[in-house]
């Protein structure tokens, strides 16, 4: 079976929303909006988007972060039947035109995960860009790999059976270091993942919620985390990929 939803998790990007969902509902996809906490703007935006067909709210009672957005989005998405989901951004950097060549991707394999790797316009902050490659460097180190092209991408197509397993039995974290923390993870189960690029632009609204303090030092911790946890799995990684 392929049933597949997007989960959009939504912080404020009432500006950036309506044109997002309309993308989404040309391609055929329902979707799964995750109200993280937003002003009462936001909600308004919100609610109006969810009066459409196959468009669903999930009501957050308070900020989560974006991870923790993302997981409660992909719990609802599998209780609600679907066996897939898109994971994208509330803020339209990703260029949809991307969508159908994921989806068939995804059709095609459906046991996989679906990446995208970021193409980048002159909009993206230098510094942030720059920061990427640090990250890429222990993502390699704790996968004992090369395989993952692009952790921090928040584009990506999951099997909902094998996601909500990890994230169901594992504390991943919830704010900007989701998106590294569960490739990794999969990575450590042996999930098959593919990877297609996508265009990005930072931000269509004008509207970025990485602190640049905060969120580096909750990624600094994560990728101490997870060097710990692979000297652990190293033996069993290591085996594995010389069987």
């Amino acid at each position: 079976m392929h049933k597949l939803c997007a989960v959009i998790p939504v912080f404020n990007h009432e500006l950036a929303l309506p044109a997002v969902v309309a993308q989404l509902r040309t391609a055929g996809l329902p979707c799964v909006l995750v109200d993280d906490g937003s002003s009462a703007a936001c909600a308004l935006v919100i609610d109006a988007q969810a009066t459409q067909p196959d468009c669903y709210r999930l009501r957050l009672p308070a900020n989560q972060g974006k991870g923790g957005a993302v997981m409660a989005g992909l719990r609802e998405a599998a209780r609600l039947g679907f066996s897939h989901a898109l994971q994208v951004d509330a803020d339209g950097q990703h260029d949809l035109q991307a969508l159908p060549e994921f989806l068939q991707r995804s059709r095609q394999s459906p046991s996989a995960l679906i990446c995208g790797y970021p193409q980048y316009d002159a909009s993206v902050p230098k510094g942030r860009l720059y920061a990427r490659y640090l990250t890429h460097i222990w993502v390699w180190i704790n996968c004992l790999s090369l395989s993952i092209r692009d952790s921090m991408c928040g584009f990506r197509i999951y099997p909902l059976a094998t996601t909500v397993l990890l994230i169901d039995a594992v504390n991943i974290g919830r704010r900007m270091d989701f998106d590294t923390e569960i490739l990794v993870r999969l990575s450590w189960r042996n999930q098959p993942m593919q990877w297609l690029p996508i265009r990005v632009q930072y931000p269509a609204d004008g509207v970025s919620h990485f602190r640049l303090l905060h969120d580096n030092v909750l990624i600094s911790l994560m990728h101490a985390k997870l060097f710990f946890g692979m000297l652990v799995r190293a033996p069993w990684i290591l085996w594995r990929r010389w069987r």
